[in-house]
């Protein structure tokens, strides 16, 4: 089995293997594994494991499984603070070329699709930072003041198209899209556009791992259960207590901002574990619909350049097999290029 890939041997590229897909499919210990194996580092493309003290409902590597590998671009940004997709491709451009200087494999792996686009592919971002942060805390403070609802209805005026794809309690990505369009004067829409190219700086080599769909909501429900037991609950209230508030980026993260509605009294316990199971089943639907849609992400046998394999589990063997699979045919593919 070989590794689809992005490569041309004309040109030196850094070699890149990504593990992508959706939520609770064993993408991190399938990463780890393989960094074991292939003297790998790993590189967290997952929006929310950046945040300090969101260990419980992020899924966060522990400490036993970061002992296990290197993992970066995890656990280093206040919760109280932003970070953006033009951050994290700074950060990450800056992490893989490190791995790669040390002679190890870098291994970008997560399952948010714009982190993975941004290294992958060409993402165009406003290009003034400073300016834009000037933006968020204004349409931070208004959002405090007028609530959710009236965000989501100003974006429904003045791009529809935006508004139509954002769910309206989503504020994370109601203020994002606000930011863009006031930063540059044009729907944010329109904003999110890919150079048809490939990433310039690497050879990737693409899998997706994932699960039948009965199974995958199984280990969500399950694995929902087992944070909540852990003490994710808890995990809100200090973050409360820390100062982060319903509108807070980090907030905006399924389970968290669910819980913040439960703390402040708007939704019983139950119904607040039901929510936060429907909604992570809905994200796990998105999250394949967006890799099924990138251009890195089709199907096995498709033929097109820079398609990813993907590798479906059902049984403990399985995954077993799948990962053997990666790691052979990332050690084949690694062996077989230009040093």
């Amino acid at each position: 089995m070989a590794p689809t890939q992005n490569q041309d041997p004309s040109t030196p590229r850094i070699p890149l293997l990504v593990i992508g897909g959706p939520t609770a499919c064993g993408k991190t210990e399938a990463a780890l594994r393989v960094a074991e194996a292939l003297e790998g580092e790993i590189v967290s493309a997952d929006s929310m494991q950046i945040y300090r003290s969101m260990d419980i409902g992020t899924a966060k590597p522990t400490p036993e499984e970061r002992a296990r590998a290197p993992i970066h671009l995890i656990d280093f940004v206040d919760p109280r603070d932003g970070y953006t997709v033009a951050d994290f491709q700074r950060d990450a451009r800056a992490a893989i070329c490190g791995i790669h200087s040390r002679g190890r494999l870098p291994i970008l792996c997560g399952g948010t699709g714009l982190y993975l686009r941004a290294v992958l592919g060409h993402l165009a971002f406003p290009p003034d930072p400073s300016q834009l942060e000037g933006i968020r805390r204004s349409l931070s403070r208004e959002a405090e003041r007028l609530g959710q609802a009236e965000m989501y209805r100003r974006l429904v005026e003045i791009d529809p198209d935006a508004a139509g794809r954002i769910e309206p309690n989503d504020t994370r990505r109601v203020l994002r899209a606000l930011e863009v369009i006031e930063m540059t004067g044009r729907p944010f829409s329109a904003q999110q556009q890919i150079d048809a190219t490939p990433g310039v700086d690497y050879n990737s080599a693409c899998f997706v791992l994932t699960r039948p769909r009965e199974r995958l909501y199984e280990g969500i429900e399950r694995r929902v259960d087992d944070m909540l037991e852990a003490g994710w609950r808890q995990e809100v209230e200090a973050l409360a207590r820390l100062g982060c508030t319903r509108v807070s980026q980090a907030m905006q993260a399924i389970g968290y901002r669910h819980l913040m509605a439960h703390l402040a009294g708007e939704t019983a316990y139950p119904e607040t574990v039901r929510l936060i199971k429907r909604d992570t089943r809905r994200f796990a639907k998105r999250q394949l619909t967006w890799l099924r849609a990138e251009r890195w992400g089709l199907p096995p046998g498709s033929g097109a350049p820079n398609s990813a394999l993907w590798l479906e589990w059902s049984t403990t063997r399985e995954f077993d097999e799948a990962v053997a699979a990666i790691s052979q045919a990332a050690a084949t593919w690694m062996s077989g290029r230009p040093h």
